[in-house]
């Protein structure tokens, strides 16, 4: 695998381009001595389920995988809890404000963008939504990085027709671990 710094050639603080691999997470700077450490970036998935047991997914309106399912969700900006991440990408997605977050589970994930492989560490969370599906689902509205909102029952969730590959593996496990998180929502 191609190292996650080979595309930074000069050192971020005096220029040199003695940048060089130090290990497998960093780079250092062979003048001033500088260090870089490419740590993961945050990004979050939402599970979004109503009170009929169905799951809120959207379609994806760009590369990669432009057309594919997908679960609202993206990166957390600096100075963002994950918590705060999560609710606002739920609404740039959706139109949703949620406040009911659990987080479920988290798996490291290489996320390409521009070309360039972006290390990401994914958290997924439950977020359950209650009240009248109905009028929650009028109150959807795709936009941002959403084409579209659909709102699918679980039992007939298709992993397969999720386009990236750390969701689909992520619809997977939450699927075969749907019995747990429905008792724990009760």
């Amino acid at each position: 695998m191609e190292h996650p710094l080979k595309k930074f050639r000069f050192c971020p603080v005096c220029g040199s381009t003695r940048f060089e691999v130090n290990n497998f997470k960093s780079k250092k700077c062979r003048d001033c001595g500088f260090s870089y450490y490419a740590n993961p970036c945050s990004a979050t998935a939402a599970f979004i389920v109503n009170d009929n047991d169905e799951m809120l997914v959207v379609r994806r309106a760009k590369d990669p995988a432009r057309g594919t399912l997908d679960l609202p969700g993206g990166f957390v900006d600096m100075g963002e809890t994950v918590e705060e991440g999560m609710r606002r990408e739920i609404k740039e997605e959706t139109g949703l404000d949620v406040t009911e977050i659990h987080y479920l589970f988290s798996s490291p994930n290489v996320y390409i963008y521009s070309g360039m492989g972006i290390h990401t560490l994914d958290m997924d969370f439950l977020v359950p939504v209650h009240g009248d599906p109905e009028a929650i689902k009028a109150a959807v509205r795709a936009a941002d990085d959403a084409a579209e909102a659909l709102w699918i029952p679980i039992a007939e969730v298709n992993p397969a027709d999720f386009g990236l590959t750390s969701i689909r593996n992520a619809v997977i496990r939450f699927l075969a671990d749907i019995p747990f998180i429905t008792n724990e929502r009760k």
